[in-house]
């Protein structure tokens, strides 16, 4: 890598073309593809449209006219494209938050004999706080893989669910998802991941590696918008042997429009909506799939490592050692689409690589992260990021 230039690796980039598909601003280098996608470059013009057109006009006819009712449905099969699932079980629909409440209850309710759920103590908050709703008033318990050890080492008879993040939030560490899933069945568990920070920039085979219940969002490397909504994975093979999942809206119900007094789900994927879909949200993330059109997610990850590995040779080389420490996986094998330094003055650098046109974020304490969608980033925009980087620290910012 370091004896190739950012201009050489430019010109042998196939995913070139495909930065023409999203609105960048002038003068910026966006890094925090991790937090928000880019602005699609049809986006705007296809929520106008649901808006003028769609809403404006078509109004209540427009749930059956232009496909409103179906779009949870239709845009998770689309989805399913990109996570390696079988159409009819994925939906759009929700938060991430709720749906791994729905994924975690359902799992557990598929294993009543069983007493624990095992997650990674340096998981994203919000999915603890999830469990704690889950389990509450429950027999089940929470048991936590602190640092240093393996997840395999706490799986058992007892485990009921193992619960964890494919791509750390705060490192970018990728946990192996096929082993693991294999780890947890040889034990009679389940699984429920979270992709958020793998789906669009990992390749996935939900379905191959036999994954019981995934959750993410559409917000980050699949460009679907700020608050778009979230999508559930639930394999076949439970729906056919009716999971069912906590939150019984009328949306998941086997017929709405019967006004049953009581609930009977929906037989597939259908069951696990609740409310009303978000409709012109949902059209966002529709623009956001347009963008993976004819590129292969092995392309994307290929350019991902490299892009990441360039980011890291550049700054190290301009820095003293041990400057920066490297959070970060070394390996680009276990490293996702991200990079974090940790560094006692991040948060200063960080604001003023924002004067400099660089978008990354901070996260306390210490970590200055940075987030590679390689449809839209060139080899020269994270040369000149990492340049800029340096300099912050150089001419040391924050004093």
């Amino acid at each position: 890598m370091a004896n190739r230039t950012a201009a050489e690796l430019d010109r042998h980039d196939p995913l070139a073309a495909a930065r023409g598909r999203f609105h960048l601003p002038d003068g910026v280098i966006y890094l925090d593809g991790n937090s928000l996608g880019a602005l699609p470059t049809a986006a705007a013009g296809d929520v106008r449209h649901a808006i003028v057109e769609e809403w404006g006009q078509g109004l209540i006819r427009s749930w059956n006219a232009a496909g409103w009712y179906e779009l949870p449905l239709s845009l998770g099969d689309r989805l399913g494209g990109l996570l390696g699932a079988a159409p009819g079980q994925v939906a759009v629909c929700d938060t991430t938050t709720v749906n791994l409440f729905k994924a975690m209850s359902s799992a557990l309710a598929l294993r009543p004999e069983r007493s624990v759920v095992v997650m990674d103590a340096a998981d994203f908050p919000a999915n603890l706080y999830v469990a704690e709703g889950a389990l509450a008033d429950t027999a089940f318990e929470r048991r936590l893989v602190e640092p240093g050890e393996a997840p395999q080492d706490l799986l058992d008879e007892s485990v009921a669910v193992l619960a964890l993040s494919h791509v750390n939030y705060r490192s970018g560490a990728i946990a192996d998802l096929g082993a693991l899933t294999a780890a947890a069945h040889a034990v009679g568990a389940l699984v429920a991941w979270d992709l958020c920070h793998s789906a669009g920039v990992l390749p996935l085979e939900l379905d191959a590696w036999r994954v019981d219940f995934a959750v993410g969002c559409t917000y980050k490397f699949l460009n679907g918008g700020p608050g778009a909504p979230g999508w559930i994975y639930a394999a076949h093979r439970h729906l056919e042997a009716g999971a069912r999942q906590p939150l019984s809206g009328w949306m998941g119900h086997a017929a709405p429009f019967a006004f049953d007094r009581g609930y009977r789900p929906d037989p597939g994927i259908r069951r696990f909506l609740c409310g009303t879909p978000h409709i012109l949200s949902m059209r966002a993330v529709a623009a956001g799939l347009d963008t993976f059109a004819g590129v292969r997610l092995e392309e994307v990850r290929a350019k991902a490592v490299s892009l990441t590995t360039l980011f890291i040779e550049r700054v190290e080389d301009g820095l003293p050692a041990g400057t920066l420490e490297l959070v970060s996986p070394r390996d680009p094998d276990r490293r996702g689409a991200q990079v974090s330094f940790g560094f006692e003055h991040g948060y200063a650098v960080i604001q003023a690589l924002l004067d400099r046109g660089v978008i990354g974020d901070y996260r306390d304490p210490g970590v200055m992260r940075f987030g590679f969608q390689p449809l839209y980033l060139s080899h020269a925009d994270v040369a000149r990021a990492a340049d800029a980087l340096v300099g912050c620290i150089e001419s040391s910012v924050w004093t």
